[in-house]
């Protein structure tokens, strides 16, 4: 089980509680990969200070969709604009300068590195020390290093696994691993977390954890996106919901008219069980 973890994390940048304007805005995104169509023209605004669902069946290109707007992949057409400024799609460093933070559907930890360690490699995308610098040890690299060991230090507590900064990422429980990949995506201070199947292999009782978790990030400023096929997570915690399906969006709404979309329904459980009902 985590350490209860600390009530609030000075995020920088972060946008201030109770805004209600677009901080994300993607128009017209479209992304084929050889014949395959990907991505046909999807728009989608994200709001400061939300949790924005982003849901779909298998294939539907929820995760291409991520790549795209956290750099890992260039689009075919369209663009994104990020806290009223073009973000730089297809370069992945400047969009997390930007503040855009992301995690993965597969762990991707320093497994034979501390916990502590995982979360100052976070840190590193602010340094202003060279490899040089870093390498001959110069009072502007030791100052740094000091800086990143306590903003990790500050982060693992706020996420809950203050308890665990001494011990190796490969001998964390499942659910805390995946905790410690959400706190070196925070580390870099990011104004949007984007957060791909954090609940995938959970049990009931870490999915609660997280659930909790989530909440008290955008609590404290931090807008979120999440990719999720826990369909009943999205849909209770949630602002809004976008639906992707074939690469096409079909709907955007809050959560109650999602699921009572007879469009969302049909693409989830096909045209028969929509005549049912």
């Amino acid at each position: 089980m985590p350490q209860e973890p600390s009530p609030h994390l000075p995020l920088p940048d972060a946008v201030g509680a109770g805004t209600a304007s677009a901080l994300l805005e993607a128009r017209g995104i479209s992304r084929r990969f050889g014949g395959v169509v990907a991505l046909d023209n999807v728009s989608v605004t994200i709001r400061a200070h939300e949790i924005f669902g982003l849901i779909g069946p298998n294939g539907a290109g929820k995760t291409t969709f991520f790549d795209v707007i956290t750099g890992l992949c260039a689009p075919d057409g369209g663009s994104c604009s990020f806290d009223g400024r073009a973000l730089p799609l297809g370069k992945p460093h400047r969009i997390v300068a930007r503040g855009i933070a992301r995690t993965f559907q597969n762990i991707r930890l320093f497994r034979d590195l501390s916990v502590r360690e995982n979360v100052m490699a976070g840190c590193d995308l602010g340094s202003d020390a060279g490899v040089l610098a870093s390498l001959v040890r110069t009072r502007a690299a030791r100052a740094e290093e000091r800086a990143a060991r306590s903003r990790s230090d500050e982060v693992l507590a706020y996420i809950g696994l203050g308890h665990l900064a001494d011990s190796l990422a490969k001998n964390l429980s499942y659910g805390d691993q995946r905790r410690l990949e959400i706190a070196r995506a925070m580390a870099t201070g990011p104004k949007m977390l984007a957060l791909d199947e954090p609940a995938a292999g959970m049990n009931a009782t870490e999915t609660a954890a997280l659930r909790g978790l989530i909440e008290r990030i955008r609590d404290d400023g931090t807008t979120v996106l999440l990719i999720e096929h826990d369909v009943k997570l999205v849909m209770s915690l949630c602002d809004r919901v976008a639906v992707l399906d074939s690469g096409r969006k079909i709907a955007e709404d809050v959560p109650d008219a999602i699921v009572n979309d007879d469009t969302v329904v049909e693409a989830y459980l096909g045209r028969r069980h929509l005549h049912a009902r």
